[in-house]
């Protein structure tokens, strides 16, 4: 299941990021890559742990926190605190799958990662190339929203981002131990509470069908999740 969720951030949330990303530093984004995926990254990155990272981190859980799709799409049960990278003119992230386990800093807890997110931070017309290219039994989509956007897609989904030809791509990317791991089950779940939305604007929240419709999803959702 991949889902656009429109304005994350505000316009000044994301300025906000942008200012404070131009006066950080930046290290080779292979600090944060596995084995395989080191071969294939050629980007930039903030350090995970500098204040700036840490600080826009938090901003953004807060957003995140706002956003009702980004709950009924993820179903979050921990999020990974959100990191930052660039692809410069020349740089991209060919195919590779994301590491399946990924320890939480300073906790010693670990995290599964059921869905992966990336949070646009330059508008479309900054930059040529770098699209996210997400592949799934349906062919290949290309991803390229406006700053404030963000795209949710399983983990498990091979994916790439093109190469840049102008410009530079900026965005934040963090991973979520979903409530539901198995994508399939989330995205049924995710599409029944998208139509029982629809039907509340057309029926009363007392009316049968609308009580039965939500009382199943919750149902579902008792018999699916793993806490």
């Amino acid at each position: 299941m991949l889902v656009h969720i429109p304005r994350v951030l505000t316009p000044d949330e994301v300025v906000h990021c942008r200012k404070s990303l131009e006066e950080s530093e930046w290290v080779d984004g292979k600090v944060t890559a596995g084995e395989q995926s080191a071969k294939a990254k050629y980007n930039l990155q903030i350090p995970q742990e500098s204040e700036v990272s840490l600080a826009l981190g938090e901003l953004i859980l807060r957003a995140l926190g706002r956003s009702a799709l980004f709950t009924t799409a993820a179903l979050p049960l921990r999020v990974f605190p959100p990191l930052f990278n660039r692809y410069d003119e020349g740089m991209q992230f060919r195919a590779h799958v994301d590491n399946a386990i990924r320890p939480l800093p300073g906790t010693g807890f670990r995290i599964r990662t059921d869905v992966s997110s990336t949070l646009f931070l330059s508008d479309p017309e900054d930059y040529d190339g770098g699209e996210l290219v997400i592949e799934d039994t349906y062919g290949s989509h290309k991803v390229k929203f406006p700053a404030g956007d963000l795209v949710l897609y399983p983990a498990t989904s091979l994916h790439s981002v093109a190469p840049v030809t102008r410009g530079s791509r900026w965005a934040s990317f963090f991973w979520t131990q979903s409530m539901v791991k198995d994508d399939g089950k989330r995205t049924l779940l995710y599409n029944f509470d998208q139509s029982i939305i629809d039907v509340r604007k057309d029926l009363s929240d007392e009316h049968p069908a609308v009580l039965g419709l939500i009382a199943t999803y919750h149902n579902l959702v008792r018999e699916w999740a793993e806490l």
